[in-house]
């Protein structure tokens, strides 16, 4: 049975979403599906959300996670750009990147880390250092 809070789960999800970015970014555009106006943007959002999300799961700090991703989006709008694959580069789309980082970056502490927090808030100050390690 998979434990939701498994680090290991977690980290493979960051992956397989950083490997997904990659082959939804950098699909040619001949095979880019046909979709409603918009979609491309949403699309953008959900990603960075989604990679945002999952890098918080498997543990990396904010002070990484946050400006690897600031850096990405831009990166790769350049990249489509650059490469072969009859793609532009649109700062519409980095716009939507960052709203997804900022969004996911917003929502509340989950998993291991919630409950950490819950437990530190919950206990007397001497119960508190007694979990860190502390002896006093």
């Amino acid at each position: 049975m998979l434990d939701p809070f498994s680090s290991r789960l977690h980290r493979t999800l960051f992956v397989v979403c950083c490997l997904v970015s990659m082959v939804i970014l950098f699909t040619p555009s001949s095979g880019v599906p046909t979709a409603p106006p918009g979609t491309d943007k949403l699309v953008h959002l959900t990603l960075f959300l989604a990679l945002t999300t999952t890098g918080r799961l498997a543990g990396l700090p904010g002070p990484v996670l946050v400006p690897a991703l600031v850096a990405y989006a831009p990166l790769s709008e350049l990249v489509q750009a650059a490469l072969p694959v009859n793609r532009h580069c649109d700062p519409a789309d980095v716009a939507m990147d960052l709203v997804g980082v900022l969004l996911a970056h917003m929502l509340p502490p989950t998993g291991e880390h919630r409950r950490r927090s819950d437990l530190r808030r919950r206990s007397t100050p001497h119960e508190a250092s007694e979990i860190h390690g502390f002896r006093g």
